[in-house]
């Protein structure tokens, strides 16, 4: 399936969670993922299915002073 992160279209697997979207692009430390506008909750990664036409948004947090 076709989904857009951060601005570039992107082939994945279908039935892919935000949770396996973060593994396999190797994310680590704090990180905020929108999809389609809306912000997925960390509690929410592994049930929430990404699908066809889906656009994503991957944030990280950086600390700073």
């Amino acid at each position: 399936m076709q989904v857009v992160i951060n601005g570039e279209k992107t082939e994945l697997a279908s039935g892919i969670s935000v949770r396996d979207l973060v593994e396999q692009l190797g994310i680590q430390g704090k990180v905020a993922i929108e999809v389609n506008r809306e912000i997925v909750p960390r509690s929410r990664f592994d049930s929430h299915e990404l699908k066809e036409g889906d656009r994503i948004e991957v944030v990280h947090a950086i600390g700073g002073g």
